[in-house]
């Protein structure tokens, strides 16, 4: 039987014309407006959420950054634009849920850091955040997931605290699932107001 000769395709082709190796990213095939269609077309918590719309990673990945910048008031807006981009990769890996990238393995985080930081060069930002700036964006990202889980997804407050991280009382958030062409706008809105570099 003969050989497939055919070499296996590695790319992702985007909306915007760019074709993105996944095994080898580079940040010259990487678009903002690429990223903010994907990311609000990819759902939160594999789509077992209440209401009529997903939340989408999109959707997450602001209220991270509005979780991030008021516990952090005086960070610049580099360290914003960073907790934004937090899960930019996802735009073309998906959103795979906490369990089932455990069961990956590190093979699949050391993929999805490569992506990360070409994300990060594409945008002016340090291809690998500093300990203590990655440190403050992922609380912010377990005080989010804590809200979604108990507003959202169907866990119990005891539950997420296991699991999450307990906000503070005085951070209140209020969790509502938009469509997906609002969250896409939105998202590249908060893009534009913190990203004041030229790329």
């Amino acid at each position: 039987m003969p050989k497939n000769t055919k070499s296996k395709r590695a790319w992702q082709r985007m909306l915007s014309g760019r074709r993105l190796n996944l095994i080898d990213p580079s940040p010259l095939d990487i678009e903002i407006e690429d990223i903010a269609r994907g990311l609000s077309r990819v759902a939160r918590w594999n789509g077992q959420t209440s209401g009529i719309h997903a939340f989408s990673v999109a959707e997450h990945s602001l209220l991270v950054e509005k979780i991030f910048t008021l516990q952090n008031p005086n960070s610049t807006l580099s360290d914003q634009l960073a907790a934004l981009l937090h899960d930019a990769a996802e735009y073309v890996i998906g959103d795979m849920i906490s369990p089932f990238k455990a069961a990956l393995g590190i093979n699949y985080k050391s993929f999805e850091l490569q992506l990360e930081e070409a994300i990060n060069i594409r945008f002016s930002l340090p291809a690998i955040k500093n300990a203590k700036l990655q440190k403050k964006i992922k609380q912010s990202d377990l005080y989010s997931a804590w809200f979604e889980a108990t507003q959202i997804a169907g866990f119990t407050i005891p539950e997420a605290n296991r699991f999450f991280l307990k906000p503070p009382p005085s951070l209140k958030i209020k969790i509502k699932p938009i469509a997906v062409g609002f969250v896409e706008k939105a998202f590249l809105n908060r893009f534009n107001e913190l990203n004041k570099t030229s790329y």
